[in-house]
């Protein structure tokens, strides 16, 4: 018997149009509790799934400088404006050096009864490359859900800290992507 993934055939675009991608941070260190776990939207992005005879593909650009901070949870005090654009400024120029995100995928492969759909492939992440896998969750209604996790070390990159390294960005982050599907024209 040959399973179909719920997802039509042909090319789905996503974007902050019609989907949120996001980006949750957390803290360490000694001075960790005057810090804030950060909730950021990748606001300028692109990605396309291509569903086909036998072969299914995903793709995804984003520009590093378009992380909005929406939110700042804990800490000694709440995150203003000023503070706001200060760390989308930080990650912008310090931490992904304004360079561009993009993801490739080597292999996709849908699980038998649709319900998700197991991603490798390469991520660029400022000016790094390497292999990264997630699943996709697939709804009945044709909403596209993942998490996954990012170490920053292993893209090179320093996570941020500050008051001599008292008060530091969590080395991994959570990417979450929430999607609904829309065919391509």
């Amino acid at each position: 018997m040959i399973s179909r993934m719920p997802i039509p055939a042909g090319t789905h675009a996503f974007g902050p149009e019609n989907s949120t991608l996001a980006v949750r941070t957390g803290r360490s260190g000694a001075a960790a509790m005057a810090g804030h776990d950060l909730l950021i939207d990748v606001t300028s992005w692109h990605a396309t799934l291509e569903v086909g005879e036998g072969q299914t593909s995903v793709t995804f650009d984003a520009d590093a400088s378009s992380l909005r901070v929406r939110e700042g949870t804990g800490g000694m005090q709440a995150l203003g404006d000023d503070d706001k654009a200060s760390i989308e400024q930080t990650i912008g120029e310090e931490v992904l050096q304004r360079q561009g995100i993009a993801f490739r995928s080597t292999a996709v492969q849908p699980a038998a009864d649709g319900s998700k759909i197991s991603v490798h492939g390469e991520l660029t992440l400022a000016g790094n490359s390497g292999p990264i896998a997630f699943e996709l969750t697939v709804g009945a209604d044709g909403k596209l859900t993942a998490s996954t996790m990012l170490k920053q070390t292993d893209w090179g990159i320093k996570p941020y800290s500050t008051l001599f390294g008292a008060l530091k960005v969590a080395d991994e982050v959570e990417v979450v992507l929430d999607a609904a599907l829309r065919q391509a024209v």
